[in-house]
């Protein structure tokens, strides 16, 4: 469905204003987005009313590289036609948005192309893009898009892959679509066989540890839920007293970031949240499972677990609080930040893996893919309503391309979407330990490869994550109902959702 549809895009945009303004809560947002059709994928349903993790952890370098001499060379005899246009790109403060804001001038330099990022919160991005299409206005020439607005938004961006082909005089030569991962673009970037935008931003599991820690304990790195929760009771029985726990939590009550822990323990179980045909089922044997280990993991964790979001997860690891962390890889370059207090003492690999293999995707339900990998990813898109759409299609050549994707790479810490990135010189000179280390970035590419599990794509999803599941989960983990049974928190939650779902005439 496009966005002419005028009220329905009225609505989403009415609401976001809304939230951003405090007028309605989170609640009410989510279940409006709901209605509209307009879901949030895995990392960012957290953001919403906030701001990007670990900011000010020296994630964000300010190392200078030089600029390819070659691409300079192409673009100002390229962009002639368009100096003095300027262009304008909204987005939230994704770790390559922020780097590319520094870099900026190097384009405009080159081009003579005004070059405008405006970083808003999440919740802003929605409401500005929306209001966008749904005049035609060509305000903003590209969009930040999150994993499951594509869907929504297709319609009203360009397809790069076909631009390149239909602008020759414009393709920037060695752009190489084949370089982008794989999994990234069937996970992120297209829709009905079109490329809705190109691959720009993936957080994922991880499963990290103190090696120092574990080494004292004569403990081998976990590479299964078992491994993981016998290491976590051992470090917590021994440890406890130097103020240390076996692991740390993002287990806030109500907070989408337990719902993130939570998701990943069912699938470890080999469970989904839903099945094939639309029911939930976080309350079979395999989510039960999955839930009690859970509650054995939070007794070997920080009391604070329980109302930490991510932040407060990789505060756990910061400061010595937590020695294993099965969570998002953008943790690990501010471990290793020049003013750290564990520089060098953490290690990396790819998540643990249940003990009965996964629950085939065909089995579940709404697009879900279960996985050791949680992830939550975003796009960046050609607006096809921009005043200037050859000029800003130069940009975002240039902001995709292989050079500047090694470059705000080195400069953010963050996964890069090119595959041939991971192998940049540059890239592995920096796998080491120090600021701007990128040493963690070979499990990074493997997990993405081989572990990336998505959450279901559906727009009631975002209220769940949210609300339901959250909620209840918070109960049962301080001790509010259900008197310690996981089964008895599944099963209201199940009731829950059961009816909602079929209240919105999806079953």
């Amino acid at each position: 469905m496009s966005f002419k549809g005028y009220d329905k895009k009225t609505f989403i945009a009415d609401a976001a204003r809304d939230f951003a303004s405090r007028s309605i809560s989170k609640r009410d947002f989510l279940r409006k987005m709901g209605m509209a059709g307009v879901g949030f994928s895995a990392f960012n349903l957290g953001l919403l009313g906030n701001t990007r993790p670990f900011r000010g952890t020296g994630l964000i370098g300010d190392a200078a590289y030089a600029q390819d001499a070659e691409m300079t060379a192409w673009l100002k005899d390229v962009s002639k036609p368009f100096k003095g246009t300027k262009i304008r790109y909204t987005s939230e403060a994704t770790p390559p948005t922020v780097v590319l804001d520094k870099l900026k001038g190097e384009f405009t330099e080159a081009t003579g192309i005004e070059v405008e990022i405006e970083i808003v919160p999440l919740e802003q991005v929605l409401a500005k893009a929306t209001q966008d299409v749904q005049g035609e206005l060509g305000t903003y020439d590209l969009y930040y898009l999150d994993q499951s607005w594509v869907a929504t938004f297709a319609q009203d961006t360009i397809d790069p892959v076909q631009y390149y082909k239909d602008k020759p005089d414009l393709a920037m030569p060695g752009f190489d679509f084949e370089d982008f991962s794989k999994p990234l673009v069937d996970g992120l970037a297209v829709y009905e066989g079109k490329w809705a935008g190109i691959p720009f931003d993936i957080p994922i599991f991880c499963t990290m540890y103190r090696k120092d820690i574990l080494e004292k304990h004569g403990i081998k790195p976990p590479t299964t839920v078992a491994d993981f929760t016998a290491a976590v009771k051992m470090i917590t029985e021994a440890e406890k007293g130097n103020g240390m726990y076996g692991t740390g939590l993002q287990a806030k009550s109500g907070h989408y970031s337990l719902n993130c822990d939570w998701t990943q323990m069912v699938w470890n179980e080999g469970g989904s949240i839903f099945t094939k045909d639309g029911k939930f089922s976080g309350n079979d044997e395999a989510g039960v499972r999955g839930l009690e280990t859970y509650l054995e993991w939070l007794k070997n964790a920080p009391p604070e677990s329980t109302n930490s979001t991510w932040d407060g997860q990789w505060q756990m690891g910061a400061s010595g609080q937590a020695a294993i962390i099965n969570s998002w890889d953008e943790f690990f370059p501010g471990w290793d930040a020049a003013d750290s207090k564990v520089q060098g003492l953490w290690e990396i690999s790819r998540p643990i893996q249940g003990p009965n293999g996964l629950r085939p995707a065909a089995d579940a339900g709404f697009g879900e893919i279960p996985n050791w990998g949680h992830q939550g990813g975003s796009v960046l898109g050609l607006s096809k309503y921009s005043k200037n759409i050859d000029a800003a299609w130069l940009f975002m050549q240039w902001a995709c391309s292989k050079d500047i994707m090694v470059r705000c790479t080195l400069g953010g810490g963050f996964a890069p979407m090119r595959v041939s990135s991971f192998a940049d010189p540059r890239v592995k000179a920096k796998e080491v330990v120090g600021p701007g280390t990128t040493r963690h970035l070979p499990v990074v590419l493997d997990t993405i490869n081989k572990d990336m599990a998505s959450e279901p794509d559906m727009p009631l999803w975002a209220g769940f994550s949210n609300n339901e599941i959250p909620v209840e989960l918070g109960k049962l983990i301080t001790g509010q109902a259900y008197d310690g049974s996981a089964k008895a928190c599944m099963d209201q939650i199940a009731s829950l959702i059961d009816a909602k779902v079929k209240e919105s005439g999806l079953l």
